[in-house]
């Protein structure tokens, strides 16, 4: 895929779909004028957000955030720093998790706050289409109306991550989706041998290990849709989504690419951005093997770590 300029509307487009994912914890457990101020725009796309949990070296174990709050007369004072962050750089608002004490709070960390910097991670060779960054709090100094008022505690931010994990869980498929259009299209049109490739019995069985995990992947996102709208969804259940779905989608990226040949590399195609991509989203949101251990948890009642 080609480099994008900053300024490119892909980039717009992209950071307004991961803003969404901001959203949330304003509208979950902000007060009312957090979500005057800030849910119009962020719907809009006239405002770009971006969440920080992760740190540099606590991604699956949030609880051991070091970034840390502390109490003054005007609000508090905000120290430590977000890794992997999306959107970062050019985020307008930062939904930010630090400890206050030894409880978990969110905080609104607007762009220009004196102390607070974002730079951007370069050199990626995968989800090139977004901006990722690390952000960085020094002595930065946060309006008492700047704190999340609807709770305390670590289950906030992780309600958080169920929402994105749900969308994940769906737009893992879109992207097995892509692929197996491309690799359908291409074998239909690929003649070896005198015949479309599609006509040979090893590309037929590519082709209907790709539609059939698809549609169970479809199946199971609208049964979690379904219990999501009737509020009985579980957060077992969407790791169990997001780690089935990714886990397959990649699959089928690589399976597109073997029935596209040396052109599965090409940019002409979708398959190997989408490759690229899925390897990323196999950690993003909660690794694969942690996603696993929740599962294995809730089947067992054992859990495989503290």
């Amino acid at each position: 895929m080609q480099e994008l300029e900053r300024g490119d509307s892909g980039i717009r487009s992209f950071a307004s779909v991961q803003s969404a994912l901001v959203m949330y914890p304003i509208f979950a457990y902000g007060s009312d004028a957090q979500k005057e101020e800030w849910l119009p725009k962020l719907a809009r796309g006239e405002k770009i957000g971006c969440f920080g949990l992760t740190e540099p070296d606590f991604g699956s174990n949030p609880a051991g955030m070091i970034t840390r709050a502390r109490e003054t007369a005007d609000g508090y004072i905000l120290n430590g720093a977000k890794m992997w962050i999306t959107n970062g750089s050019i985020a307008d608002v930062a939904v930010v998790w630090a400890k206050l004490g030894d409880v978990v709070h969110g905080f609104l960390v607007e762009k220009g706050s004196k102390g607070f910097s974002a730079p951007e991670m370069k050199g990626k060779h995968s989800l090139r289409a977004s901006v990722t960054s690390e952000l960085v709090f020094d002595n930065v100094m946060i309006p008492i109306s700047n704190r999340l008022p609807g709770g305390d505690g670590l289950r906030l931010p992780l309600s958080c991550l169920s929402q994105a994990r749900y969308g994940i869980a769906w737009g893992a498929i879109g992207a097995a989706m892509a692929c197996y259009d491309a690799a359908l299209s291409y074998a239909k049109s690929r003649i070896q041998f005198d015949k479309p490739i599609a006509a040979f019995q090893i590309t037929q069985e590519k082709l209907v290990h790709m539609v059939t995990e698809i549609t169970k992947a479809q199946l199971l996102c609208v049964q979690l849709g379904r219990l999501k709208d009737a509020g009985k969804v579980r957060f077992q259940q969407i790791s169990m989504a997001k780690r089935n779905n990714v886990f397959h989608a990649l699959a089928i990226a690589r399976e597109s690419r073997s029935i596209l040949g040396a052109n599965g590399i090409l940019d002409e195609y979708p398959v190997m951005r989408h490759a690229a991509n899925l390897e990323s989203v196999m950690t993003y949101e909660g690794t694969h093997e942690m996603h696993t251990l929740i599962v294995g948890e809730d089947i067992t009642g054992i859990p495989a770590f503290t």
